[in-house]
């Protein structure tokens, strides 16, 4: 049985086209944002929020690598009765201590997302958006604690109802983080 010269050719320009391939792929892989790594991805530390309640938050991180989210939950903080939220009509801002380098800065998370709520639901408020600051790889975040008792001023999580049920609920965390978040 006798190979033909096309055949040889083309089994050496296989190796070729495949090596071809994977570096175009490896190029694509390389230029396209990635998830870069957060840890841990969810921490919990205590809040003050008055007639909305007081206890542990779960505070639940993101890195997307173009965005960076933090959504907190409580079943301790709870909308109080006869009151009740429309989908993304509450107002969330949330204040962490940034340390980058040994500095020590502040960053804010906010954003108007949430679920429908009504008076004795848990509180599920975000993502929320990294809104005022920067992070780099290494910076580390935490709670802001602050002394009690909330007020306009004196918060560390801000939660602004609008629809149906209008208010405005300082929260101060009386507790740092159970970890510090790694962005």
């Amino acid at each position: 049985m006798s190979i033909s010269p096309s055949h040889t050719s083309n089994r050496r320009r296989l190796p070729l086209v495949l090596g071809a391939a994977c570096s175009v792929g490896a190029m694509l892989a390389l230029s396209s944002p990635t998830a870069s790594a957060v840890a841990p991805l969810t921490a919990t530390a205590s809040y003050d929020c008055g007639s909305w309640g007081s206890g542990l938050a779960t505070l639940t991180a993101a890195d997307s690598g173009t965005s960076k989210t933090i959504k907190v939950t409580s079943t301790a903080i709870k909308m109080p009765a006869g009151t009740s939220a429309d989908p993304n009509s509450i107002t969330t801002t949330l204040k962490l201590t940034k340390t980058s380098g040994g500095v020590t800065s502040q960053v804010q998370f906010s954003a108007k997302a949430n679920p429908g709520l009504s008076g004795g639901n848990p509180i599920t408020l975000g993502p929320l958006k990294l809104t005022s600051g920067t992070l780099a790889a290494g910076d580390s975040t935490n709670s802001v604690v602050l002394s009690t008792p909330p007020s306009a001023t004196n918060w560390s999580l801000q939660i602004v109802a609008s629809s149906p049920t209008s208010a405005t609920v300082p929260c101060v965390a009386t507790s740092s983080q159970s970890a510090p978040f790694v962005w």
